[in-house]
């Protein structure tokens, strides 16, 4: 028999599952979230579509833990065979576009710290943010509200993990290349084509590795993933446009990167943002140390979250399974959100 608090979870989440919150256009998922906090007597405040609240005995003394979980989804891809939005429960799973990623995370903390939120004499405040625009990385994600928040001592971000512990996260940081020549006929001699002066920059960096490598990320990964020049066979092209996909490990900001390729290749180096940067926890945290003392596992995580915005440490930790975020048919199970709320609550009385 599910307890009045997963019941509780589990509406909201069918609720938000039924409605559309593409990144950028999540009103009325954020108006979903509004409410379901103020029915629990909870002061909220929101920006845009980020929603958030402070423990009713808030001491601007004590340090303060983040809470964090996104609301918005991506588009449904065109493999879904059920509706997206139907939000159906068959053999102990809830169906529907993003139930694992992160609706289940969300709600699970939310209930987490509804649970928490009236009690007297923690050592640590906590601040829930239900944030938008996490899958875009759009202007008003968590990023735009962070200065409207406390310091944080550190932060326990909601993803799918299986409710393992991610004390590690790869950062992203996306070049444009230009490289430069001089356009002439196919037939002429000319030495300064664009796309041989782009391959030498797409020698060096298929060639390169960083030398300090992660425990739990490994090494920093470069990938040229789009070229682009010319525009006939018999115009020997003026430019030429690459991209590279950099994936970082904890021990170089995107910055430091960006940095040391500009100063190693020919090209024009550009960077599109250098807002998503890895991320880690050590293993020695006492959040860790309480999700180890439950039998929990640590590893890296390939995949990218609000912890890339965060400049604090921050443990990512949340209910279902990463492989079935942004899949078709998208679910979730009831057990696992159930587990979720449990697991929560255990790391947060051990700390708190």
């Amino acid at each position: 028999m599910k307890s009045p608090t997963t019941k509780s979870a589990i509406q909201l989440l069918q609720n938000l599952i039924q409605t559309s919150s593409f990144s950028g256009e999540e009103q009325e998922t954020a108006s979903l979230i509004e409410n379901w906090l103020q029915e629990k007597g909870i002061e909220i405040q929101r920006e845009h579509n980020n929603i958030w609240a402070f423990n009713k005995c808030f001491d601007s003394g004590k340090p303060s833990i983040l809470l964090n979980s996104h609301h918005d989804t991506v588009r449904p891809n065109s493999g879904y065979t059920r509706n997206p939005h139907e939000a159906k429960i068959e053999d102990g799973k809830l169906f529907g576009l993003g139930s694992n990623d992160a609706g289940g995370c969300l709600v699970s903390l939310l209930s987490t710290f509804a649970y928490f939120y009236d009690k007297e004499n923690l050592k640590y405040n906590l601040v829930i943010v239900a944030s938008a625009e996490e899958e875009n990385s759009g202007p008003n994600s968590l990023r735009s509200v962070l200065d409207k928040l406390p310091n944080f001592e550190f932060g326990i971000v909601g993803e799918p993990t299986e409710m393992n512990l991610a004390i590690a996260e790869k950062g992203l940081l996306v070049l444009d290349g230009y490289a430069k020549g001089i356009a002439g006929h196919a037939a002429h001699e000319n030495t300064q084509n664009a796309i041989y002066q782009a391959l030498e920059d797409v020698d060096w960096i298929r060639n390169y590795e960083f030398e300090k490598v992660s425990e739990m990320l490994g090494k920093v990964k470069m990938s040229v993933t789009q070229i682009e020049a010319g525009k006939q066979h018999n115009l020997v092209p003026a430019s030429c446009h690459f991209v590279v996909d950099v994936r970082l490990n904890e021990h170089y900001s995107n910055r430091k990167i960006f940095e040391f390729i500009s100063s190693n290749t020919k090209s024009e180096i550009k960077a599109r943002s250098f807002n998503l940067n890895s991320s880690f926890i050590s293993k020695s945290h006492p959040i860790v140390q309480a999700g180890l003392g439950l039998g929990k596992q640590t590893y890296g995580s390939p995949t990218l979250s609000d912890q890339a915005v965060l400049d604090f440490p921050s443990l990512k930790i949340g209910p279902g399974v990463s492989a079935r975020s942004h899949s078709a048919d998208e679910f979730i199970e009831i057990r696992e959100i159930e587990e979720g709320i449990e697991i929560y609550k255990q790391l947060l009385k051990a700390i708190l």
